[in-house]
């Protein structure tokens, strides 16, 4: 049997004759033609009044942590199960995260949880949407908005994903994408903050310009750029914008293929599920999502481990996924827990992702599934 990778990056029609032109222009730092194209791009298919790429995901949760103004003594509620940059960009701003448990069906966060969460120092809400499956938005803005507290998507694996029909990240005051390499859309190291409230616009392009009014200066508003607010240099290059606008225009195409096999895999595995064997995702009707994931949840931690390890022989490589933050060294030191996060801690012990990108053939699915379930 041939190897199997986890995530094999998507390649598009169009990604050397974009950066072949770069190359030719010589304009190759942040701003020019691809970022711009890239930004129209998601403001089209998000809605959104205002998109900026950034570096990462990770810079964009950055600017958002700053745009909100948020520093010591603010509270920002999250899920525990998620990628540390969701805590660490409002750490950096000395602010506390309070992690709750996530919901069972989606392992996004449990939008139950989030009113006990809530005290004086609360300021935003941070939903994560694990896999590309969309968090309870309506629940969750109904939430902030009696509270009067801010929503900052972390949709960094929700390109192309809906809920209720409406595209995730559409739904906060800001969000945040990745175009990551292990991303369903990517440029290697990527990211994008979506602005959803007008207000926010023109801080956030002085922040992402190093803290200076360049886009004064550019539109003619200013006969020079000074630093007017704290920044950083959070805009990426012409080159990576240019491999992304490649990506970003077969988009949906790449989602369909990932849907495919993502179908494919819940057929296949049934029986397995049926027999008690493990659990399949389950998906709320209310939510079209980009099949960034596909994971299993096998009944016990050792179970697991097994798995993974007969998975490994024949060369397929399977992931577990997040430690949960909570219980992390830097999780106990700069954040706190609000109620029990036992489905968390059972998720993250049981978990395993099948490998699944846009190419993974249909004989490549078969193999890792008659691996299963000769366990």
């Amino acid at each position: 049997m041939r190897r199997i990778p986890f995530n094999f990056p998507h390649k598009a029609s169009r990604e050397l004759e974009y950066l072949s032109e770069v190359l030719q222009s010589r304009r190759l730092s942040a701003g020019g033609k691809f970022t711009r194209a890239c930004e129209a791009w998601l403001e089209a298919a998000t809605g959104a009044p205002r998109v900026l790429l950034t570096t990462s995901c990770t810079a964009a949760l950055e600017m958002a942590a700053m745009l909100l103004g948020l520093g010591p003594g603010d509270e920002i509620i999250m899920p525990s199960f998620t990628f540390p940059s969701t805590a660490n960009a409002f750490v950096l701003r000395g602010a506390t995260p309070v992690f709750v448990d996530i919901r069972s069906d989606t392992l996004c966060i449990d939008e139950a949880a989030i009113e006990n969460a809530i005290s004086a120092r609360t300021r935003a809400i941070v939903p994560m949407h694990y896999g590309g499956v969309g968090s309870d938005m309506t629940g969750i803005m109904q939430t902030a908005k009696t509270h009067g507290l801010k929503v900052i998507e972390d949709a960094a694996q929700a390109l192309c994903a809906r809920h209720h029909g409406r595209p995730l990240g559409s739904f906060g005051d800001i969000s945040a994408f990745s175009f990551h390499e292990s991303k369903n859309v990517v440029c290697g190291e990527g990211g994008a903050l979506l602005i959803n409230d007008p207000d926010y616009v023109e801080r956030a392009e002085i922040i992402r310009d190093k803290g200076t009014d360049r886009q004064k200066f550019i539109s003619g508003q200013v006969d020079k750029y000074t630093w007017v607010d704290i920044g950083s240099s959070y805009g990426p290059s012409e080159l990576l914008s240019a491999f992304l606008l490649a990506q970003l225009e077969e988009a949906e195409s790449s989602t369909i293929r990932r849907r495919i096999a993502w179908n494919r895999y819940h057929e296949m595995l049934e029986d397995l599920e049926q027999a008690g064997n493990l659990r399949r995702p389950s998906i709320p009707p209310s939510v079209e999502h980009n099949a960034h994931i596909y994971y299993v949840v096998m009944p016990t931690s050792e179970q697991r481990r097994l798995a993974i390890a007969k998975l490994g022989e024949p060369g397929i490589s399977a992931m577990f996924h997040y430690a949960p933050l909570h219980a992390t060294a830097a999780g106990r030191r700069f954040g706190r827990v609000s109620g029990s996060l036992a489905k968390t801690e059972d998720i993250a012990r049981r978990l395993i992702r099948l490998p699944i990108y846009a190419d993974i053939s249909a004989e490549d699915q078969e193999s890792v599934v008659r691996v299963l379930k000769g366990l």
